[in-house]
């Protein structure tokens, strides 16, 4: 269960920051929320396991978000360049060892299939949303395929909501 737990928070993490030329996202801190049926056993993964995830999360260069009431709630910092950009940002592939293809935008939404061939996971999915405003946006990811070794078929709802010009201590993805 933890394995799939991970699978979800690490893909739902970055690809909601698909952008489009019509409404750009507005740069600085960003709030990411993520729910999911799986979120909400987090209370019953026992502490070694949780902090494995943590380890996990640490070698592909991101803190594990906070998990609460089926929720995880991270933060990530937009640059002015993401911003702007007309095709989702790559940084997932760079991260988490996973490809964006097939990135469609109309309007204010966004599609993209995403492939991951590591060793923590394999498979494929799909992520899609709709930005509400500069400041907001809503969308799902669902991913098919293997969490270090265990099968998993998950759907995530995400949504964003701009923070503050400023990011702060929070690093660029």
């Amino acid at each position: 269960m933890y394995k799939s737990l991970f699978a979800v928070v690490s893909i739902s993490l970055f690809f909601p920051t698909a952008n489009s030329a019509e409404n750009n996202m507005r740069p600085g801190l960003w709030e990411i929320t993520t729910t999911s049926d799986l979120l909400w056993l987090v209370p019953q993964i026992p502490q070694v396991q949780m902090d494995n995830l943590k380890d996990i999360a640490k070698e592909y260069g991101f803190d594990m978000p906070q998990i609460q009431n089926g929720a995880a709630t991270s933060s990530a910092c937009i640059t002015q360049e993401m911003a702007n950009q007309k095709n989702p940002p790559d940084f997932y592939q760079n991260q988490m060892g996973c490809t964006a293809k097939n990135a469609t935008i109309s309007g204010n939404k966004y599609r993209l299939d995403f492939f991951c061939t590591n060793a923590q996971l394999k498979g494929n999915g799909t992520a899609e949303g709709t930005f509400v405003s500069m400041e907001s946006f809503k969308g799902q990811t669902q991913f098919k395929g293997l969490a270090q070794g265990n099968p998993i078929n998950e759907k995530a709802d995400i949504s964003g909501r701009w923070i503050n010009a400023s990011c702060g201590n929070v690093k660029p993805l």
